[in-house]
C-alpha cells in the first residue's frame, strides 16, 4: 500500500496539528503492545474482513434497504473486532430510517467502519480514497459521495450531490472537520455539508467517537495506511467508542453556520448526553479512564492549525 504524500498548505483547507509522531504513537509501557504472532493475525484476518465486503458487494446491492443495512452493519462490527478493536455504542436510540446527515469527529480510517457498524450511509470521502487498493474500489462500490477536496469551485456541486441524496430519502455520513485529528483535540466543523441538510428539509444526526487508548488509532498527516494498519494490529484492548448523540431538526436553526456550530457543541460535549442502551459492548472503568483530554494540544480546537491530514475543503 502508498504512503500517502503529504498534501500541500492551501489557507483555506482545514488543518490540524497532530503528526504520527507525536500523536499515534504507543503510550504507557510494552503491556499495551501485542505480540508479533497476535499482531500477524489480526492484520490478516482485518485484511481478510475487508476483502469479503468486496467480494459480497455486488450481493449487498442486490437485497432490499433494510437488508442491505444489515449486512453492512454485520461487516462493518466482523473488521472491527478482526482488527482487535472492541466497538462500544452509548446514547441513542439510533434513528431506524429515512432521511439524515450523519456527522462525526474524525479521528482514522476505522471511524468509516465504526459508523457503518450502528448508522450505515452513504459515505462523503476525499476522491484519493477511490484510488487505495482494496479500500477504494470496495467505498465506490458502497455508494460513497466523492469529494475534491482540491477543487473549490466543486464544492457547490457536490453540496447539491449530498442534498439530492438527502432528498431522497437516504442518510449520509460527513466528517465536517475535513481533517483527521488525533482524538486529544478536534476541528472547527465547516459548515457546507449543513447547507445540503437545509436544503434537503433533512435532520442531523451527530456522533462523538472515542478511541481509548488514542494513540494506536490515530490516522494523521503524512502517516501511511500500512502504517496505521500495523500500529492497530499490535494495539492491545483497543477500544472504539461511538456516542450517538440527541438529533437536530431540520428547522431547529436558521442557517448552515448555526447548524454546524451545535452539530459541533454536541460532539465536543457540551450537551448533556442520554444514557446508554444500545451498546455492543460496555466499557470498562480502565476504558473510560482511557478518554483523551481535547485540550492537549493547547488551543481552541474550533480554530484551524498549522499541520494537515486528509484535508477536505468546506
Amino acid at each position: 500500500m502508498p504512503v500517502r504524500p503529504a498534501a500541500a498548505v492551501s489557507p483555506w483547507l482545514p488543518t490540524a496539528p497532530c503528526t504520527p509522531g507525536d500523536c499515534a504513537a504507543h503510550p504507557g509501557p510494552a503491556a499495551t503492545v501485542a505480540g508479533p504472532v497476535r499482531a500477524a493475525v489480526r492484520l490478516a484476518a482485518g485484511l481478510a474482513a475487508v476483502l469479503l465486503g468486496l467480494v459480497c458487494a455486488p450481493l449487498a446491492c442486490a437485497v432490499s434497504g433494510a437488508a442491505r443495512a444489515a449486512l453492512v452493519r454485520l461487516w462493518a462490527r466482523c473488521v472491527l473486532r478482526a482488527f482487535g478493536v472492541r466497538p462500544v455504542v452509548r446514547g441513542g436510540p439510533a434513528p431506524a430510517g429515512g432521511p439524515l446527515l450523519v456527522v462525526a469527529n474524525h479521528v482514522s480510517w476505522l471511524d468509516i467502519a465504526l459508523i457503518a457498524a450502528v448508522l450505515p450511509g452513504r459515505m462523503v470521502a476525499k476522491k484519493e480514497i477511490r484510488h487505495w487498493p482494496v479500500l477504494g474500489p470496495l467505498v465506490a462500490r458502497g455508494g460513497t459521495l466523492f469529494l475534491d477536496r482540491d477543487g473549490l469551485r466543486a464544492l457547490p456541486g457536490t453540496v447539491r450531490q449530498i442534498a439530492g441524496t438527502l432528498a431522497g430519502g437516504a442518510r449520509v455520513v460527513v466528517f465536517p472537520e475535513g481533517s483527521t485529528w488525533c482524538g486529544r483535540a478536534q476541528g472547527r466543523f465547516r459548515p457546507a455539508a449543513f447547507q445540503a441538510a437545509l436544503d434537503a428539509g433533512a435532520a442531523v444526526q451527530p456522533v462523538r467517537l472515542v478511541y481509548g487508548p488514542h494513540g494506536p488509532a490515530a490516522f494523521v498527516a503524512d502517516d501511511s495506511l500500512i502504517a496505521s494498519l500495523l500500529r492497530i494490529a499490535r494495539a492491545r484492548a483497543l477500544t472504539a467508542e461511538l456516542t450517538v448523540l440527541p438529533l437536530i431538526p431540520a428547522d431547529a436553526h436558521p442557517d448552515r453556520r448555526a447548524l454546524a456550530r451545535a452539530a459541533q457543541q454536541a460532539v465536543t460535549g457540551r450537551l448533556t448526553v442520554p444514557a446508554a442502551v444500545v451498546p455492543l459492548q460496555r466499557a470498562s472503568a480502565s476504558e473510560r479512564a482511557n478518554r483523551p483530554f481535547r485540550s492537549v494540544h493547547h488551543w481552541d480546537s474550533s480554530r484551524p492549525a498549522a499541520a494537515s491530514s486528509a484535508r477536505t475543503p468546506s
